[in-house]
């Protein structure tokens, strides 16, 4: 595989030269008295991406699903219940997380290809008449379907219930790429990932903590060493961390804000939209459908795209990488075989996009499916030229 070829999967994104020149930085003692002057206000600006200015920010080394870990284990203890729908992969792995640490969870069971079910959630919280639920966990982008749930519709019916439980959001590729209002929505933990709309390399989970999930820490018992809020806040506190800090990462942090807050937020969130939407108008033209029921669940971060029966869509991904050098996202859990995915998040343009695009289209030319090459392009590049 070309190493000048973009990569086209939901994450690891593409990491601008610009953030990888910042992340190559020699070993610096993270105990000095300057180190503070880098990571502190990493930590407050980061909460300007999270839409919150009451919560705090947390970092971990250790990929998204350490946050994961870190929320229900300083908040919750053994045999409390909480709730969470399966739609998709990264849902069920919360929920498989949450059940190995002994909690009780009531699942609700929805299609893939569905999004968070608010409407279920307040049934449910409205039946709970003693709050024995203590926590609502939601996937926020579900990168196996490419759908994008309303975590405001999700908090409306938390308040129509009158349910006092707190609220986690799994933002990991949707933070950075698309709108995130932390304190609108009454979000009591966020996690995201230095790997995604970030543009960074993996290995740091970026958590936004609101002072209500701080609170429950006095009263939760799930075992936790490694990822203690309380060691990491007393640290922070003083400029530090409480052990060996990802320094190189939190470098790139702050590059990678930079970046963000130069291109403005409002428009890293439209130019997601301009992408995915392009992408959208190329599968329409090959005839092809999401996996995304209807149109309001739409990711701006990637497309999972079902292939024609009788087609097996790990092998087009397959073929896509071996003969043309490129990478697009297998099919994950109930998709596997029957879609592949288009990531569209991160360090990505128009031009890029339409490279892929016209890549995909030759590797489905290759295998007989049902296209004509250029119909996507063509349909991408329409919607580009006049947006």
């Amino acid at each position: 595989m070309s190493l000048q070829n973009p990569v086209f999967i939901p994450g690891p994104t593409n990491i601008p030269e610009r953030l990888r020149h910042a992340m190559s930085v020699p070993t610096l003692d993270h105990r000095a008295p300057n180190f503070s002057d880098t990571f502190l206000p990493v930590l407050a600006d980061a909460k300007k991406v999270f839409g919150t200015e009451d919560g705090e920010v947390i970092l971990f080394t250790s990929s998204g699903t350490g946050g994961w870990e870190a929320a229900i284990t300083n908040t919750l203890s053994p045999g409390d219940k909480v709730l969470i729908a399966r739609y998709g992969m990264f849902s069920h792995r919360w929920i498989d997380m949450c059940q190995r640490h002994g909690l009780d969870v009531e699942i609700i069971e929805r299609p893939w290809g569905e999004g968070a079910p608010a409407d279920q959630f307040q049934e449910v919280l409205s039946a709970d008449s003693n709050h024995e639920i203590k926590a609502l966990l939601v996937t926020h982008n579900e990168t196996a379907t490419g759908v994008l749930s309303d975590i405001g519709a999700v908090r409306r019916a938390m308040d129509n219930a009158d349910h006092p439980a707190l609220l986690f959001v799994d933002g990991v590729s949707s933070i950075a790429s698309v709108p995130f209002k932390m304190d609108e929505w009454g979000v009591d933990i966020a996690v995201a990932g230095s790997q995604k709309g970030f543009m960074l390399a993996t290995g740091m989970a970026i958590l936004a903590v609101s002072q209500k999930a701080l609170a429950a820490m006095e009263q939760a018992k799930l075992p936790r060493t490694y990822f203690d809020f309380l060691d990491m806040r007393k640290a922070n506190a003083k400029g530090g961390f409480p052990y060996t800090p990802p320094l190189q990462l939190i470098c790139g942090l702050r590059e990678s804000l930079n970046m963000l807050f130069e291109e403005g937020l409002e428009n890293v969130y439209a130019r997601h939209h301009r992408l995915a939407e392009g992408v959208r108008r190329a599968v329409d033209a090959w005839g092809f459908e999401l996996c995304a029921k209807s149109p309001d669940l739409y990711s701006e971060t990637v497309s999972a795209i079902l292939v024609p029966e009788g087609f097996d869509s790990n092998e087009l991904v397959e073929h896509a990488f071996n003969k043309y050098g490129i990478s697009f996202g297998v099919g994950l859990g109930e998709m596997d075989g029957r879609a592949f995915r288009i990531g569209h998040l991160g360090s990505l343009t128009e031009v890029m996009v339409l490279s892929g695009i016209a890549t995909i289209e030759m590797a489905m030319a290759d295998l007989d499916y049902p296209i004509t090459l250029g119909q996507g392009v063509t349909a991408a590049q329409e919607y580009y030229r006049k947006h």
